[in-house]
């Protein structure tokens, strides 16, 4: 079995899209055209030695036996050696060793041509899909709200001029491949440093990266390629946006941070400045998908304030793509207070509707999960925290396809937490069943 389990590793190189096999077969070629140019030109005796040595015993052992042991034999010898100097070029001394490139090599072929997926969000929601959406492809473009004005990335905003940081911190922490140690790192915060109280680490990191690079779009960008992230993570635009609410009962809430604590019921959300620029790349991402995905996330202050951007709606809305919204497990103070499932779809609606899109193309499916835990944890029940009632019938009055799964994690806390793997397995599943039945 051992010999078994070897020969299956070992033969990842024999798979097609490595980029490997093509440059090695050049080297093999160009090495015995050199030799036998060589031989000719100096007039090797050895090589006509060798020569009348291999007519001698082709007299005795058939040739078809002979050329087979020899292309056996050079090829392993050829390999093994190829392989020795490649990984001491690459100074590959980590632990993932000789295995571990192979099994690089055959991730980096499969994950690059796997579909290409746009994920609209923010906040914890969007980074916990990412970490496992990244194990299906490397096409991936996770474009994210900046309408962060609290904590961290308030003061950052406000002192230093700069879009919000936080959202996309999270983003490019589970996007960088090992992102346990990447999240650990972007998460830590300082608590006892005079004048870095409260700020994290990922924050400060790409408050500095805007300083060298001159605004935060570049980046965002050069963050993302020293942490060696799958995909990219975009802004859904440059510019300084503010979010507004009008309540229900009229009154009107300024700040991102302020919205939830008002605790009312609300009606409708617009940013300032009104007509914000859209990204750019965002919006060539967005026509290029083949999946878009919203959610899961705070509704109001984490997924809707990327659709205030109209462009981004209306590129949305235009999208050939296959569209599904992820709706979350739990109603979130202050934002969403008693919504069911369907609450959610058509606050999402209402705002797209608002602008720019037609309502008609913007969401193909509703995501939902079907399982809560028996110990439901109490601290829910003390933030008035509700799980969503999911009203299946009035989602598909609306049009709309409805997948039920496990989406959550499973614990013993009660704790109700967003399975990556379950998540992106579910969203994957529903694509390519979709995509068959075209």
């Amino acid at each position: 079995m051992g010999i078994f389990n070897k020969f299956k590793k070992d033969a990842i190189w024999l798979l097609p899209g490595l980029r490997v096999k093509r440059w090695f077969i050049l080297t093999i070629t160009g090495a015995v055209l050199a030799a036998l140019g060589l031989a000719f030109l100096f007039k090797m005796e050895p090589i006509y030695f060798l020569l009348d040595l291999v007519k001698k015993i082709i007299n005795f052992v058939p040739p078809e036996v002979i050329g087979i042991i020899l292309i056996v034999a050079g090829a392993i010898i050829f390999i093994a050696s190829w392989q020795k100097t490649n990984f001491s070029m690459l100074d590959v001394k980590d632990t993932r060793g000789q295995d571990g490139i192979r099994e690089v090599l055959y991730r980096r072929m499969k994950l690059d041509h796997g579909p290409k997926i746009v994920a609209i969000g923010g906040g914890t929601g969007l980074s916990t899909m990412l970490r496992g959406i990244k194990k299906i492809t490397n096409n991936i473009t996770a474009v994210v709200t900046v309408g962060d004005d609290g904590g961290s990335s308030g003061k950052l905003r406000e002192e230093m001029g700069i879009i919000p940081p936080g959202d996309v911190r999270q983003c490019i922490a589970a996007l960088a491949d090992d992102d346990d140690i990447v999240t650990k790192l972007f998460k830590y915060r300082f608590d006892a440093c005079e004048g870095l109280e409260g700020h994290s680490f990922g924050n400060l990191f790409i408050t500095a990266m805007s300083a060298i690079c001159g605004d935060m779009v570049t980046a965002i960008k050069e963050s993302s390629k020293v942490l060696l992230i799958r995909g990219r993570v975009l802004p859904a635009t440059a510019d300084d946006m503010r979010l507004t609410a009008v309540m229900e009962d009229g009154s009107i809430v300024k700040g991102e941070s302020k919205i939830p604590e008002a605790k009312k019921k609300i009606e409708t959300l617009s940013c300032e400045p009104r007509n914000c620029t859209a990204n750019k790349e965002a919006l060539d991402a967005i026509a290029d998908a083949d999946l878009i995905i919203m959610g899961p996330g705070s509704l109001y202050t984490s997924i809707i304030p990327n659709l205030l951007v109209e462009d981004i709606t209306r590129a949305v809305d235009k999208s050939k793509a296959k569209k599904i919204y992820v709706c979350n497990v739990m109603t979130q103070p202050g934002e969403t207070d008693n919504y069911s499932a369907s609450d959610h779809v058509k606050a999402l609606f209402k705002h797209a509707q608002m602008n720019g899109a037609s309502n008609n193309n913007f969401v193909d499916a509703v995501l939902i999960n079907d399982s809560m835990p028996e110990n439901l944890a109490k601290k829910y029940e003390e933030k008035d925290s509700l799980p969503v009632d999911v009203d299946i019938a009035e989602i598909k009055k609306m049009g709309l396809e409805v997948i039920i799964h496990k989406l959550i994690e499973d614990n013993k806390d009660g704790l109700v937490r967003h399975s990556p793997r379950r998540l992106a397995r579910a969203i994957y599943y529903w694509y390519r069943k979709e995509k068959k039945r075209k």
